[in-house]
């Protein structure tokens, strides 16, 4: 189908077909370099174009972001950047002078506006919808933030929102006069979402290899109990059974559902963390993602070779 529309020129807002496809992407913070590196082999390969949705969650989500700017080619290796890590978005010593470890203001308000500019407004004007999935700090719900999304301010926090890891980015962004927290907790993978805006198909790209589980830790609940009883308490109970959710996720999109295609890292892919700061890891998992899916596909990935 991405093919077809990709060979008759076919218009997102002005398709023939009857059809809603839908991307969804994954998130897992700098884990989200393998959907960096497959979103940017759909580019490539010139499917970016094609679909009429594009849905993401955390890393996902701004992975998504980067393919709606019409820069994805250029900025979607980013994740690899010195440059960009040494904007400090990630530094454990401000938790000691009682800041957060994550500050996704730097990210969005300072990388994304001068080390990698993103073209905020192209994506506001780009007809192929942009759905953030955030989880709901009250409700605990995931939740598609695009009807908050009316300018370039409201689209960086959304971005924050969907991104926004309990304790280690700070408290919960405001937005829309709710509060949000990562999406990961409810939906890491955003195809429920996809199929509840209305889309027919969807093509889902993980970041999890097969043989990797979301694998909950007590320890982990302990330290973060304390946060969730001040700003998330719906969001405790998405956390508590976020794992159960995720095996859902792998079930279904195991099934050989006709209107549900995933792509993941292949087997014997390299584990990347969360929090990872492995500058060629996180690199070698873009070039991974990126093969995989012009494997996929059956496309030439001589593009950057």
């Amino acid at each position: 189908m991405l093919a077809t529309r990709r060979e008759s020129g076919s218009v997102a807002g002005a398709r023939q077909d009857g059809y809603r496809v839908a991307l969804a992407i994954e998130g897992g913070g700098n884990r989200s370099a393998y959907s960096a590196g497959m979103a940017l082999g759909l580019d490539e390969a010139g499917l970016t174009g094609c679909f009429d949705a594009v849905y993401g969650t955390s890393g996902g989500a701004l992975n998504a972001a980067w393919l709606l700017t019409g820069e994805a080619q250029r900025w979607l290796p980013s994740w690899a950047w010195d440059e960009v890590a040494a904007a400090g978005v990630t530094d454990a010593r401000r938790m000691l002078r009682g800041g957060v470890m994550i500050d996704l203001r730097v990210l969005v308000e300072h990388v994304y506006e001068q080390v990698t500019p993103m073209d905020f407004d192209a994506i506001l004007a780009n007809p192929i919808s942009f759905h953030p999935v955030a989880t709901d700090a009250r409700s605990g719900l995931a939740t598609d933030l695009a009807p908050l999304i009316h300018d370039r301010r409201t689209l960086q926090t959304a971005l924050r929102a969907s991104a926004c890891l309990p304790l280690l980015s700070g408290r919960p962004v405001r937005l829309g006069g709710r509060s949000w927290v990562d999406g990961g907790l409810s939906e890491a993978v955003p195809y429920r979402s996809a199929l509840a805006g209305g889309a027919t198909h969807v093509l889902v790209l993980r970041t999890r290899r097969e043989d990797q589980r979301l694998v909950p830790t007590r320890g982990e609940g302990v330290v973060l109990a304390p946060y969730f009883l001040a700003f998330a308490r719906g969001a405790r109970r998405s956390y508590d059974v976020r794992h159960h959710t995720y095996a859902d996720d792998d079930r279904q999109l195991s099934a050989g559902i006709p209107h549900l295609a995933q792509l993941r890292p292949p087997l014997g892919a390299p584990d990347v963390t969360r929090l990872s700061r492995d500058a060629e890891a996180i690199r070698t998992a873009i070039e991974i993602g990126r093969q995989a899916l012009h494997t996929l596909l059956g496309t030439s990935s001589s593009v950057q070779e």
